[in-house]
């Protein structure tokens, strides 16, 4: 089922979210993008906790999820991205890994940059094995603006 409701929201520094639902919820978000708001329950829902993460009230979502069609193999790696904490960062090597899949890297990082709910679903926590950041579908300067927003280090490795 095609998204039917939007709501946008901008955040300071990081740029403007646009939220995307269903009748059964959130199923994309999208950055920099203007469209007319139509608001339902979930992208209300939604704009609020990401006004509360940004805010640092909280550092986890509880938004319904409508991730709209997928293959068995991304949706479970997109459920092991939802596992990786706040703060923290995994490599593509520990996320296919974590899949008992390790021969897998290419294919966890095609599913991660395949991911239609970005933030709510943290791919941006999956670094390059060698520490390094590597692609964004939003743009690696995001990439860096969310790591270094959630990290509670003082250097991250990158």
């Amino acid at each position: 089922m095609d998204p039917i409701y939007t709501q946008s929201i901008d955040i300071h520094y990081f740029g403007r979210f646009t939220v995307y639902a269903d009748l059964f919820g959130i199923t994309n978000i999208k950055v920099n993008e203007s469209v007319e708001d139509k608001a339902c329950i979930y992208t209300e829902q939604c704009v609020a906790e990401l006004q509360d993460y940004f805010d640092r009230k909280i550092n986890k979502f509880s938004v319904q999820l409508s991730v709209p069609l997928s293959t068995p193999f991304q949706k479970k790696v997109w459920d092991k991205l939802k596992e990786i904490p706040f703060g923290k960062t995994i490599s593509y090597l520990d996320l296919a890994n974590s899949i008992d899949n390790p021969k897998a890297v290419r294919a966890v990082g095609s599913a991660n940059g395949q991911n239609p709910i970005p933030i709510l679903i943290p791919c941006h926590r999956v670094i390059g094995n060698n520490g390094k950041l590597t692609g964004y579908a939003l743009g690696l300067e995001l990439k860096r603006k969310l790591l270094d927003f959630e990290s509670s280090q003082t250097h991250l490795p990158f």
